[in-house]
C-alpha cells in the first residue's frame, strides 16, 4: 500500500507539471524562438497586451551577445538546453531531482534513506519540491473573440488597421524604433497581413504542411517547426488548432534594417487546441473547450514584399 500511494502521488505530481503544457501544442509548442535581426537579444516595449513584454529566445541563429534587456551581460550568450550543456550546478540539480523521483518510486524518499523526511508530510512536502524545481528549471532554461486589435480592430471589424500600438503602455511610440534603426509606419494592409498570418500558419501546423510553412515563415522557424511535427509523428499523434480567433493585438515595435523590415506584434488569440492519437482519440487538450494565450510575433519582409513569421516569443 505504501508502495502504490507513492506511485499516485509521484503520477499526481507529473500531472501537476504537465498541466500548464495542455494549451501549448499550437504552432511553436508554447516555446520562444527565432530572430529579431538586431533586436534578437532586446527586450520587446511592453504593451497593454503583454505588459510584462516577451520572454528571452530559448532557440536562436542569431550570433550576437545579448543586450541587457534580458538582464545577461555575458558576451558570446547562446540559449543552452534545460540540463544539457549546463555546467555542473544545472547538472545536478537535474540528476538529484531524477534520482528523487526514483526514490520516491522505490519507497527511500526524495532524498534517499538516511535523509528522506517521515510520513504524509514528509512525502507532500517532497513533492512539492519536485513541482517546484521543475517548474523553475523550465522558467530558468526554456527562456511552456472580436479579432481586435487596441486601437482599432481588425479584419474589417471595429475599423481594422488603426494603429496596433494605441494600447502600447511604455516603449517606442507606433511605428518607431530605437537608436541606429529607422522607424517603420505600419499601414491597414499590413495589420492584415499579421491576422491571416496567424490563421494560416495554425491551419498549416495543423495539417502537417511543411511546403505551407515555407510559403508564410523564415526558413529558421520553418526548421523549428519541422523538428516539432517530427516529434509529433514519433508519437503517434497529431495536434490541431482551430477556430483562431485574434481578441487583442498591440504593435510593439517596427523598425528597418539591413534592407528589411520587421515588426513585433503582442497578440492574444484563442482557439480550439487538441492533440489526437492515431484512433483519433483526444489524448490532449480540447477539442470543444477554447483556449487562450498570449504570444509576440515578429515578422520580416524585403521592402514590398510579403510578412514572414520570423520569431515567437511568449509573454511574461
Amino acid at each position: 500500500m505504501s508502495r502504490a500511494f507513492r506511485l499516485s502521488a509521484v503520477l499526481l505530481a507529473v500531472a501537476l507539471l504537465a498541466a500548464p503544457g495542455l494549451a501549448l501544442a499550437k504552432a511553436g509548442a508554447g516555446a520562444s524562438m527565432g530572430s529579431r535581426g538586431g533586436m534578437t537579444y532586446s527586450a520587446p516595449p511592453s504593451t497593454s497586451v503583454a505588459p510584462g513584454g516577451g520572454q528571452s529566445f530559448g532557440r536562436t541563429l542569431t550570433p550576437q551577445a545579448p543586450s541587457p534587456g534580458y538582464g545577461s551581460t555575458a558576451p558570446g550568450y547562446a540559449p543552452r538546453p534545460m540540463f544539457g550543456g549546463g555546467g555542473f550546478g544545472s547538472g545536478l540539480l537535474g540528476g538529484l531531482i531524477g534520482a528523487g523521483i526514483g526514490g520516491m518510486l522505490f519507497g527511500h524518499g526524495f532524498f534517499g534513506g538516511g535523509l528522506g523526511f517521515g510520513g504524509m508530510f514528509g512525502l507532500l512536502l517532497q513533492i512539492v519540491l519536485v513541482v517546484f524545481a521543475v517548474r523553475w528549471l523550465l522558467r530558468r532554461f526554456m527562456g511552456g473573440g472580436q479579432a481586435m486589435f487596441a486601437g482599432g480592430g481588425l479584419g474589417g471589424l471595429g475599423g481594422m488597421g488603426a494603429p496596433m500600438g494605441g494600447g502600447v503602455s511604455s516603449g517606442p511610440a507606433p511605428g518607431a524604433a530605437r537608436p541606429g534603426f529607422p522607424p517603420l509606419p505600419i499601414a491597414t494592409a499590413d495589420y492584415q497581413e499579421f491576422e491571416q498570418n496567424l490563421k494560416n500558419i495554425q491551419a498549416a501546423w495543423s495539417a502537417q504542411d511543411i511546403n505551407a510553412l515555407r510559403q508564410l515563415a523564415t526558413p529558421e522557424m520553418v526548421s523549428y517547426f519541422a523538428e516539432q511535427l517530427s516529434q509529433q509523428v514519433s508519437r503517434g499523434v497529431r495536434n490541431v488548432v482551430s477556430d483562431v480567433r485574434l481578441d487583442r493585438g498591440d504593435l510593439a515595435e517596427a523598425w528597418r534594417e539591413t534592407g528589411r523590415d520587421y515588426a513585433t506584434v503582442a497578440m492574444q488569440f484563442s482557439m480550439l487546441d487538441a492533440t489526437y492519437d492515431q484512433a483519433g482519440r483526444v489524448v490532449d487538450g480540447s477539442a470543444t473547450e477554447r483556449t487562450t494565450t498570449t504570444e509576440l510575433w515578429t515578422f520580416l519582409r524585403a521592402p514590398g514584399g510579403r510578412w514572414l513569421l520570423s520569431a515567437i516569443q511568449q509573454a511574461r
